[in-house]
C-alpha cells in the first residue's frame, strides 16, 4: 500500500516539530524520525486500526504523544492530521472535521 500525506497532516508535523526542537535542540528532529517511521509504518498496516472519528482510522505514536488519522482508499493510506493526543477529543474531532484528504 502506498502512503501520502495531505499538506494539513505536514503542517501538523512541522508545528510539532517547531514546538518540540523550542524545547530542546534535535528535539525536533526526533519527533520527526519517530512520527515519520510510524507513518511509514502504514505501508503494512493500514486499515487495521479503529475508526474513532469521522471514519477516519486513528494510529499512535511510538513515542510521542500524537495521534495519526489516516483514510484508505484505492489502495493509498492518505495522512489526514498528526494531532496531539492529549487535546480535548471535541477540540480533535472540530479540527479534522475541516480536513481535506486529497
Amino acid at each position: 500500500m502506498r502512503v501520502a500525506l495531505s499538506s494539513s497532516a505536514e503542517q501538523d508535523l512541522l508545528d510539532g516539530f517547531e514546538f518540540y526542537e523550542s524545547q530542546q535542540q534535535s528535539l525536533g528532529w526526533y519527533f520527526l524520525d519517530s512520527l515519520y517511521a510510524d507513518i511509514d509504518s502504514l505501508a503494512l498496516y493500514a486499515g487495521f486500526h479503529p475508526k474513532p472519528v469521522g471514519g477516519l482510522h486513528r494510529t499512535t505514536g511510538r513515542r510521542f504523544p500524537f495521534s495519526i488519522y489516516y483514510r484508505v482508499e484505492d489502495n493509498v493510506a492518505t495522512v489526514v492530521g498528526v494531532i496531539d493526543s492529549r487535546r480535548n477529543p471535541a477540540g480533535i474531532r472540530a479540527k479534522l472535521s475541516g480536513r481535506t484528504w486529497r
